[in-house]
């Protein structure tokens, strides 16, 4: 069986790792000066991780969500309209739908002392009721304020009056080090809350895809369905990650666990908190990660950093100098070892002022400041059923702008459409369309806006000769030929 990734939680699994500090003279990366030791005694091994999680699990809290499910009781061909036409509903003038409760269990951080709790999004995702349940088993109902899709991160809110809660402060991920101690706090299988102690194995995982921002710390706690969410904690007791997900061939811990770093979960809820929304900054470009081929070919002592394959006109890059064919050496001070790094680079950075960029180009490095702006709405979604005896029939579609691109994943190409949603008897579902297409042209005219799309399918055909792009390639599908 091929290795899995798996949400704790859900299908995944999370466990808890320990942290701690190793003697008086031992520190971690936050401690400026303070050289690292391996244990110099017996006694210093005999240390305890106590203190720590004293002061870290009051801030950990179990989640409980609940979503109500309408199964159908017959089958589908029962909707169909050429069906009903003749025989009508078999049963009844309505389809019977019977309803059962989903339960999910997840855990969170207090991260506000005014009850602001975040946790990953899976944990909450569908629920009609969450509740939190406090490290003293008070139980609270919680208001979902925002999740954010992109990193699976979701932050809830609370209403203890005018209690303080137990707050557990965002820590620097980035000051971690591989080998460095942690726990990882949270509540397996409804046991009650756990500590498990690991080391941070790794540092920006890059190859992991459990969300759209892959820079995950990586550690090799034990982790178990219901610690999706917990805290991973350093040795001071600052929270640096949320655990999230285990590499796993049968949905066992095999010591590969992954944690979302504090310092995009900063990022998620100040904005979340602040807007209610998740913007970040958009520099106007697309690439791909520098390979050994690559590297040769434009003289790079080894491969790293992000082939620049595009430059959107008048966009942040264009005009801080980027061109086509220069290669992202590092964002900020911070080395790029593939297009994943730079996108979380980009991600966890804030809206508005620049920042440094040092490429290569011509056999030689130079840097450019580039301004950090939200992806722009031009030209206006416009998002539009269209309606007629046409395939794109109850098919729902909108301009592509960067904005909306950012939000699909999909490349900033100027003056395309792209389908949001597919309505259950729109024709397009037979011929294989599926939402996330990028209408390219119909009868080779190109689809330069919904309008335009929207007159070509009602002027034109049949047949109709439309062009897409999915996931990067061109695919051509020919209706009433």
């Amino acid at each position: 069986m091929s290795p899995l990734l798996r949400h704790a939680g859900i299908a995944l699994f999370v466990s808890l790792l320990t942290v701690a500090t190793l003697g008086p003279t031992a520190g971690s990366a936050q401690s400026a000066g303070v050289a690292r030791q391996v244990p110099q005694s017996r006694a210093e091994i005999a240390l305890s991780f106590a203190p720590v999680v004293e002061r870290a699990a009051p801030s950990v809290v179990n989640i409980y969500s609940r979503r109500v499910v309408r199964e159908r009781q017959m089958p589908r061909l029962f909707d169909d309209p050429f069906f009903r036409r003749f025989f009508g509903h078999p049963f009844g003038t309505v389809p019977h739908q019977r309803e059962r409760v989903q339960n999910s269990l997840g855990s969170g951080v207090i991260v506000r002392e005014n009850g602001v709790i975040l946790t990953n999004r899976h944990v909450i995702e569908g629920a009609d009721e969450i509740t939190v349940v406090l490290h003293d088993r008070r139980e609270y109902d919680a208001q979902l304020v925002g999740t954010d899709e992109r990193s699976d991160l979701a932050v809830l809110r609370i209403d203890t009056g005018d209690e303080a809660l137990p707050a557990l402060p965002l820590g620097d991920s980035e000051a971690l080090a591989v080998g460095d101690l942690v726990l990882a706090i949270g509540n397996p299988f409804g046991v009650g809350q756990t500590v498990t102690m690991g080391i941070v194995s790794a540092l920006a995982r890059t190859t992991v895809g459990i969300t759209d921002y892959r820079s995950f710390i990586q550690t090799d706690a034990a982790i178990n369905p219901g610690n999706s969410g917990g805290a991973l904690v350093d040795m001071q007791g600052r929270l640096v990650g949320i655990n999230t997900a285990i590499y796993s061939q049968d949905g066992g811990s095999v010591g590969i666990g992954f944690a979302v770093p504090a310092t995009m979960a900063r990022v998620v809820v100040d904005s979340l908190l602040s807007g209610g929304t998740v913007t970040r900054p958009w520099l106007g470009l697309d690439g791909q990660t520098v390979t050994n081929d690559i590297a040769r070919s434009l003289g790079l002592p080894r491969p790293t950093g992000v082939l620049v394959s595009d430059v959107r006109p008048g966009g942040p890059a264009q005009r801080a100098g980027v061109r086509r064919g220069d290669v992202i050496l590092a964002f900020d001070g911070h080395d790029l070892t593939d297009e994943e790094a730079l996108r979380y680079r980009i991600g966890t950075s804030p809206v508005g002022g620049s920042a440094a960029l040092r490429i290569w180009r011509d056999g030689r490095e130079r840097e450019v400041a580039v301004a950090l702006r939200p992806p722009p709405e031009d030209p206006p979604r416009n998002p539009t059923r269209l309606r007629g005896r046409h395939p794109l029939n109850d098919v729902v579609v909108a301009n592509l702008n960067p904005a909306l691109a950012e939000e699909l994943r999909l490349p900033h190409g100027p003056g395309s459409v792209v389908i949001l949603e597919i309505g259950d008897n729109s024709p397009a579902r037979r011929f294989g369309l599926q939402p996330g297409d990028v209408m390219v042209s119909v009868n080779a005219r190109e689809a330069t806006s919904v309008e335009v799309l929207n007159r070509l399918m009602s002027r034109t055909g049949p047949p109709w000769r439309l062009e897409m792009l999915r996931d990067g390639r061109r695919a051509r599908v020919v209706v009433g030929g």
